[in-house]
């Protein structure tokens, strides 16, 4: 697996978990547009222990497969929720049709807010919310 050197400080990172770690990778930077920047293999064949991705405006996530420790822990239980990450965005356009066509099922069509953003919502291939937007929060 290729990893990118980051230069990046990161404060807050949401952590999600997934029962396919590797074909969530390739729907996060393919599909989204993450760089992935760490990987490290799991206990299982094919499992994510720990992934860390970047996000192009700023920010990150961290992802694992459920299968990533021979014993199950607390954080297993995250694969079986729904879980939910908004992305800012200066162009949610071109995330648009990219994420659709890596397999997102479309939530919430693109559209104008009344708050001033613009933006849209999918879940992706384990029914995760992510909301990609040009809201970058209150300055």
């Amino acid at each position: 697996m290729n990893t990118t050197k980051n230069d990046t400080a990161i404060g807050v990172w949401p952590t999600l978990v997934y029962r396919d770690g590797q074909a969530a990778l390739t729907f996060l930077t393919e599909g989204l547009g993450f760089t992935l920047v760490a990987a490290h293999p799991g206990a299982a064949e094919g499992s994510i222990a720990h992934a860390e991705l970047t996000w192009p405006a700023g920010g990150g996530v961290m992802v694992s497969s459920i299968d990533r420790n021979a014993e199950p822990n607390e954080f297993d239980q995250l694969a079986g929720q729904r879980q939910a990450v908004y992305l800012v965005h200066s162009d949610p356009d071109t995330v648009y049709e990219r994420v659709l066509a890596a397999g997102a099922t479309l939530l919430r069509e693109m559209r104008e807010e009344d708050y001033g953003s613009r933006g849209f919502s999918v879940t992706d291939p384990e029914d995760n919310v992510w909301s990609i937007g040009t809201y970058a929060g209150e300055r």
